[in-house]
């Protein structure tokens, strides 16, 4: 009898970029380059197969290395864009194609009013339509006054945690994704050193508690920008299984990556 195959390991979370490429007006760009062969050799150490490269924001809405590198692996890539506030379906439906199943909107740094990033109706629309979800990285607290203006229909992914100021269940960051977890939110366990006095391990079981095994995923955030001389890729995939004592690990890194990138 063939075996079967092995178990999907996605990272739903890292980016790759050229040297010195950057928007007009980016609040950071690397002085290095991260490439798409650079990843995947850290990630396949740890026994990561699939991955979701995600737009970084310094390449503004020219997502056209993220494409691709998703066309270069289209069997174990997907991918998270950024995109104009006023972009079609057809723009979408292209990219689509090429294996990108979200938009990004990282407010970390910037406004988070409704004014500044509002997405014209035609975008939600097309989002909906193709069974996108809409990816948030925001400042600390910063979550629960961005989703209430997210259309419920929509799929939400949350980077980095959600970044809330405490890791208590009475946290106003906690207290927006329960009152939003019916409606298909997910966090994504990455980037603890992105969080402002919490602890990550705690944080970990109180989203656990809160969510559910079937709500979270693990990204490695790769190449940790701001942070390259802090952490490597190892210890970030080694913290999963200490934050949540070695449970729900096929959830978060096969299972349900899968089923929201792969299906």
């Amino acid at each position: 009898m063939a075996k079967a195959p092995p178990t999907p390991l996605v990272d739903a979370h890292f980016h790759v970029f050229p040297l010195l490429a950057g928007i007009t007006g980016a609040r950071y760009v690397p002085t290095y380059s991260a490439s798409l062969e650079q990843w995947r050799g850290v990630a396949q150490s740890c026994g990561i197969t699939h991955g979701v490269l995600v737009q970084p924001s310094f390449l503004g809405t020219d997502n056209s290395l993220l494409l691709k590198a998703l066309r270069s692996l289209p069997n174990c890539l997907r991918g998270v864009a950024v995109v104009a506030p006023h972009a079609n379906k057809r723009e979408l439906e292209a990219m689509h194609q090429a294996g990108v199943r979200g938009i990004r909107l990282n407010l970390s740094g910037r406004s988070h009013d409704y004014a500044t990033w509002a997405l014209h109706p035609e975008t939600w629309d097309a989002v909906m339509s193709l069974g996108w979800h809409l990816e948030l990285h925001t400042d600390t607290n910063g979550l629960p006054g961005v989703l209430k203006h997210v259309p419920s229909e929509i799929r939400v992914v949350i980077d980095h945690m959600a970044r809330p100021a405490s890791a208590s269940l009475g946290d106003e960051t906690i207290k927006s994704l329960r009152m939003r977890r019916k409606r298909a939110v997910f966090v994504k366990l990455s980037a603890p050193y992105r969080l402002e006095g919490i602890s990550a391990s705690e944080l970990a079981k109180v989203l656990l508690h809160e969510l559910g095994p079937s709500a979270l995923l693990w990204g490695s955030d790769w190449p940790f920008t701001n942070h390259e001389s802090q952490v490597n890729y190892q210890m970030l995939f080694s913290a999963l299984d200490k934050w949540l004592e070695g449970i729900y690990l096929d959830n978060i890194l096969s299972a349900n990556p899968q089923k929201l990138y792969f299906c």
